[in-house]
């Protein structure tokens, strides 16, 4: 069973070797690694093609894109294996053994979505701890969703309910769980860390982009007609200060 892991860039020359690092150290062979590059300047670019001459399992491109979600769509059309997720430039997979283990589920459980927990961390210091839980129905109009660069779905997944919804410029990810979580996939919870990325992304990185944040999933919620609005929205940062404290 071949895992497509999408890596999305833009001058990432900083961060970029540790997450190449990590995938190649995983102890699953049939790894097919898509990185898709926003025609970077700050030597990315250079990085990439010399780990694709090193690493048979690597495919890229580097072009401009019209922003995150429309980098993660090439990558999904672009990939080729039997189960697709991402691993961002600035993230990791915790463990050799992750990929193994996500694998081990689709296999044994015959899962069509697998998930787990993820870190947010400042360098070596634990910031977050986002624990997700066994996936409840009810649970998505009180705020729920798991950690997006922890899930790993079945291709025909993305074939039943389309693409990223790229008119959403940080909370199509969020869209993405409601689609699929509500079309009725069997998904499986893993209680193990599978990522640690470094805090501060694109929804967290300072006030404005966190006002927008909570606006897109305000239309994510009336989109998707799940929940009660700008309450759910509340749901769902209540359950972001938690994370903080376990």
């Amino acid at each position: 069973m071949k895992i497509s892991i999408i890596t999305i860039t833009f001058n990432s020359a900083k961060t970029l070797q540790r997450t190449l690092a990590s995938i190649q150290s995983q102890t699953y062979g049939e790894i097919e690694h898509i990185i898709v590059d926003g025609a970077s300047t700050d030597g990315t670019k250079e990085m990439i093609e010399a780990y694709a001459k090193e690493h048979k399992n690597v495919r890229w491109i580097s072009e401009k894109d019209e922003g995150i979600y429309n980098a993660l769509n090439k990558g999904i059309r672009m990939a080729t294996g039997d189960i697709i997720g991402f691993l961002h430039s600035d993230d990791v997979l915790f463990s050799p053994d992750s990929i193994e283990h996500i694998a081990g589920v689709f296999e044994t459980q015959e899962a069509d979505v697998v998930y787990g927990d993820l870190l947010y961390c400042r360098g070596n210091r634990v910031i977050r701890r986002w624990v997700s839980n066994a996936y409840n129905p009810c649970g998505l109009k009180y705020g729920w969703m798991p950690p997006h660069p922890t899930v790993y779905v079945r291709r025909k997944v993305y074939e039943q309910v389309g693409e990223y919804d790229e008119w959403f410029r940080i909370a199509a990810d969020y869209d993405m769980m409601l689609r699929i979580f509500k079309a009725g996939f069997k998904t499986y919870y893993l209680p193990e860390v599978l990522v640690s990325m470094e805090i501060g992304g694109a929804s967290n990185r300072n006030s404005k982009a966190r006002l927008s944040k909570t606006q897109e999933d305000y239309f994510v919620l009336k989109k998707n007609h799940v929940g009660a609005g700008y309450l759910t929205v509340a749901c769902k940062q209540l359950r972001k200060l938690r994370q903080f404290l376990r």
